[in-house]
Order: structure tokens, then C-alpha cells, then sequence
């Protein structure tokens, strides 16, 4: 009898969408099986100026703008923080959470959730439209080509260095001003140059996301995070900043360590690389051909034309840090950007002609459909969770969990407890203001300064945001055709040190004051 070739079994971790899927489905019975209920919410009505009170059953009454008012329904916070505008979101009242009705979801909110936020997710699914399309137009021009020559010329055996200014300005812009979901801009620009270098997708996730997300993880001052978290505490966000200084020089260290022991690998070892498997298929979506006479054809036009492609990412990031911009004005500037180019590649004796550069455009703009909704399916995860009104009930549980407990224990648990949000919430200015009024005050009980809820509250929550799938990293995946167990074997390492690291400045802080 001849035997046959047993094969082997391979667990194989499914898609960004059908993992989106099932979450969805996940939220849809947690709806049935987690107690609804609610606390009472807090706003600011800059039209009357006045306080606006909505109880736990959905019922809204007006009190006046002061801190007599907030004192008298427990809020520790200065009246300041709100009529400065500091605080523009709804925040928990203490002490007001009730059991509600459940609010179980139909099967139908499988699907309507998804519509929905879809729906929700327009404004940055727009800017990945455009984003998108202006890439295409660029590669149409050629540019890409002769510049990404030219640049691999110059770094040749510096491979490294570009990586290292890549992660340190990642984590400048996510330290400062919560640099994420902006982040998307950046890999059309630089993956064609990380591949060219002999580095594989692992190595762009770990320079632009991953060093982006722990530089918001060390919040100094980025509004987004630490100033709203620190607000809705009742606290100045300068209280805990060295701390944090400390934490976010130390992160980075680990975080580019780590990424130069990993490119080494695979700049030694193509096969080291976590990804390999799918190698063939990201590099023929993002890597540039070039040729012999790339270098030579760099002309003047092309490099106007990587000029104004380049130019629009400083642009973003000076408007996100100091005019407020958010994504209709960020995708207003690049759509400015691509109609110029457009003009200068379709135009002239080499130009590829009016319907040339619209067939680039729209062509770009399709390869990043799939990553537009891909944000969208996640909004739609968190929507189910929010209407089935079970958020208040684990912060409720959550704010219990912690009671009685010793200063050390208390704050672990506490970091742990935003791990655990972090999934059920993954908006960092979302999470602060529903959190902050409820678990910062019981850091008076244990007598720790409330700064140090903050700081867990960074810690935890972002410990979980790079894995969690509500969250922007499949969206990330998605954009480079990364499987999430890849990414997983990469970023657990970062996880630990994250969660290890950040619970021993937690407890040195508990252990200070």
C-alpha cells in the first residue's frame, strides 16, 4: 500500500473584512447579553451659554454656566474648561449611572451598522479618495520613477538612516499632535522607497504607524488625547508632562531599536521577513518600475511635479498643528495639488493628455476603495455598541472594580481597565470624555494625583489600539495588503513593553506623590 504525503494543517487568520464581520456580529449579541444602561451626560451650549443636563433616560434640562452648578452635580471641573471650549463633547456626571432597558440590535443592524458607518466615515474616505487619486497622477507623470533612482543612488548604505528620520518625525507628530489616522498620506511617498531599499511592508507599518501611535501613546501635548483627557480630570495637562517627556524618550529608543533589528534581518534575510509569504503581492501594488534611463529622464517638469507632491504633506501637518485642520481641508489641499500636477503631466509635448491624467486619477482613487471601507465597517462596530447603551455599563463595572484598592494595585488595574476600553472605544478624545469624570475622582480616594489616571488612560487604551480591529490598524493592513497575524507577530514585542514599561512609570508615579 503506498502511503500519501500527509498535509500539513495551517491555521490561516481570515481577511480584514471578514474579521470586520464577525466583530460586527460580536457587538450585534454582546447588545443581547451585556446590561443597557446609562449615566447622565454633561454639555456646554455655547448658544445660550449654558449648562445642558441630559439624564439617563434621554431627558434634557438647562442649568446655569458655573461652578456652583458643576459642584452640585459632582463634576470636578472648572467651569473654564467649558465655556473656553476646552471640552465641546458630552461628559459622564459621577454617580448618575442606571440600568436602562435593553436595547437589544436586530440582525438587521448587521448590515444597516455597516451602511451607516460608512455613512459616518465620509470626511476621511474622501481624503483617501483623493489622496489616491493624486498618487495615481503622480506615477502617471513618471516622477516616481526618476526621483526614486536618484534618492536609492544618495542612500546607498545609509538604507537605515531614512527609516530613522521617518519614525523620529512620526513621533514627534503623534506626541504633539496626535498624528494617526493623517499618517495614511504618508505611505504612498515612502513605500515605493522602503521597497526599493530591500525592506518589506512590516518595516512601512513600523516606521509610520507604528512610530505615530507610540508617540500618541506618550501624549505631551496633543490636544486629541492628553489636553481633552486632562480637562474632562479636572487637571491642567502640564501636570504629569515630565513624566511623560521621559516615557516618550524612552519609547522612542525602544521603537527605533527595535525597527533597525528588524530591517537589519531582512535586509540580511529577505525570508526573516514576517510578510514574506506575501511579498509578490505587495510589491507589485506598491513598488515603481524603474529603468536604465530613469535617472537620465529626471527632468524638470517631473521634479516640479515630485516637488508638489512632496510639498503637500509639510502643508498637512502644519495645518493640523496649528489651524485646526481636519480631513475636508486636508483633502481640499491635496485635490489643489493633484489638479496642478494634473495640468503639468497631461499638458506639453510629453504629456499624456486631458483624458491620460483623469484615467490616473480615478484609477489611483479605486486601489484605496477597499481601505475607505474598511474605516467605515469599524465606525459601524462602535455604533452598535453605543446604541445598545452597554459602554456605561462596563465603565460603570469598571469604576467599581477599583474601589477600596491600594495606590499601586488600583492604578495596574486601572491601566488595565483602559485595555480593555481602548477595544470597546478606540477614539482617544471619545474614551477621555466618557471615562475621565467617572474614574479620575477615584484617584482621590486612593490619594494619587489624577494626572496618573490620565497617563493610564494613554497607556492603556493605545497598548490596545495597535490591535485592535476597531481601530485604524485594519485600515493600515488593509492599505498593504497585510494579513493581521503578520502584524501580530511584529507588534506584540511593542504591546509588552508598552503595558510592562508604562506600569512601572504608573506605579513609580503612585509611589512619588
Amino acid at each position: 500500500m503506498t502511503s500519501k504525503a500527509k498535509r500539513r494543517f495551517k491555521l490561516k487568520m481570515p481577511g480584514t473584512f471578514v474579521i470586520l464581520f464577525i466583530l460586527t456580529i460580536v457587538a450585534v449579541i454582546a447588545t443581547w447579553t451585556v446590561p443597557s444602561g446609562s449615566y447622565a451626560k454633561l454639555a456646554y451650549n455655547q448658544t445660550t451659554s449654558s449648562l445642558q443636563v441630559k439624564d439617563p433616560g434621554g431627558k434634557v434640562h438647562k442649568v446655569p454656566a458655573t461652578q456652583k452648578e458643576l459642584n452640585k452635580l459632582g463634576v470636578k471641573i472648572n467651569i473654564k474648561k467649558f465655556t473656553s471650549g476646552g471640552i465641546t463633547q458630552e461628559i459622564s456626571i459621577p454617580n448618575t449611572y442606571q440600568r436602562l432597558k435593553q436595547h437589544p440590535a436586530s440582525i438587521t443592524k448587521v448590515t444597516t451598522s455597516m451602511v451607516r458607518g460608512t455613512i459616518e466615515a465620509v470626511d476621511i474616505m474622501v481624503f483617501i479618495f483623493v489622496l489616491g487619486g493624486l498618487i495615481g497622477v503622480v506615477r502617471a507623470s513618471g516622477a516616481f520613477e526618476s526621483g526614486l533612482v536618484a534618492l536609492t543612488k544618495k542612500t546607498k548604505g545609509h538604507e537605515f538612516l531614512l527609516i530613522f528620520l521617518v519614525a523620529i518625525l512620526m513621533i514627534l507628530g503623534g506626541t504633539l499632535c496626535g498624528i494617526e489616522e493623517e499618517a495614511v498620506a504618508f505611505y504612498p511617498i515612502l513605500v515605493p522607497v522602503f521597497i526599493a531599499m530591500g525592506y518589506d511592508s512590516i518595516v512601512c507599518v513600523g516606521a509610520i504607524f507604528l512610530a505615530s501611535s507610540i508617540g500618541t501613546a506618550f501624549s505631551t501635548i496633543n490636544p486629541f488625547s492628553v489636553v481633552i483627557a486632562s480637562n474632562a480630570a479636572g487637571i491642567n495637562f502640564t501636570e504629569g508632562i515630565g513624566w511623560r517627556v521621559f516615557g516618550c524618550i524612552v519609547a522612542a529608543i525602544f521603537v527605533v531599536g527595535y525597527l533597525y533589528w528588524y530591517s537589519r534581518k531582512v535586509k540580511d534575510n529577505p525570508q526573516f521577513s514576517y510578510s514574506y509569504e506575501d511579498r509578490n503581492t505587495f510589491n507589485s501594488k506598491w513598488s515603481v518600475e524603474s529603468t536604465d534611463d530613469s535617472e537620465a529622464s529626471f527632468t524638470k517638469r517631473k521634479k516640479i511635479i515630485l516637488l508638489l507632491f512632496v510639498a503637500g504633506f509639510p502643508l498637512m501637518v502644519w495645518g493640523v498643528m496649528t489651524q485646526g485642520w481636519w480631513f475636508p481641508t486636508m483633502a481640499s489641499s491635496f485635490l489643489a495639488f493633484a489638479i496642478i500636477i494634473m495640468f503639468l503631466t497631461g499638458t506639453g509635448a510629453n504629456g499624456i493628455g486631458e483624458k491620460g491624467v483623469v484615467d490616473a486619477f480615478v484609477n489611483g482613487a479605486s486601489s484605496l476603495v477597499g481601505v475607505s471601507l474598511i474605516i467605515g465597517l469599524a465606525r459601524g462596530i462602535n455604533l452598535i455598541l453605543n446604541e445598545g447603551m452597554i459602554s456605561d455599563t462596563i465603565l460603570d463595572f469598571s469604576s467599581a472594580l477599583v474601589a477600596n484598592m491600594s495606590g499601586p494595585i488600583f492604578i495596574i488595574v486601572m491601566l488595565l481597565i483602559y485595555f480593555v476600553l481602548g477595544f470597546i472605544v478606540p477614539s482617544s478624545s471619545g474614551l477621555a470624555v466618557l471615562s475621565m469624570p467617572i474614574l479620575a475622582p477615584l484617584a482621590d480616594t486612593v490619594e494619587i494625583p489624577r494626572f496618573v489616571v490620565v497617563t493610564a488612560y494613554q497607556f492603556g487604551q493605545y497598548a490596545m489600539l495597535f490591535l485592535a480591529p476597531t481601530g485604524l490598524v485594519m485600515a493600515t493592513l488593509q492599505m498593504l495588503d497585510m494579513q493581521y497575524s503578520h502584524w501580530l507577530r511584529f507588534v506584540w514585542p511593542v504591546v509588552v513593553f508598552l503595558l510592562v514599561f508604562g506600569g512601572g512609570i504608573l506605579v513609580a508615579q503612585v509611589l512619588i506623590y
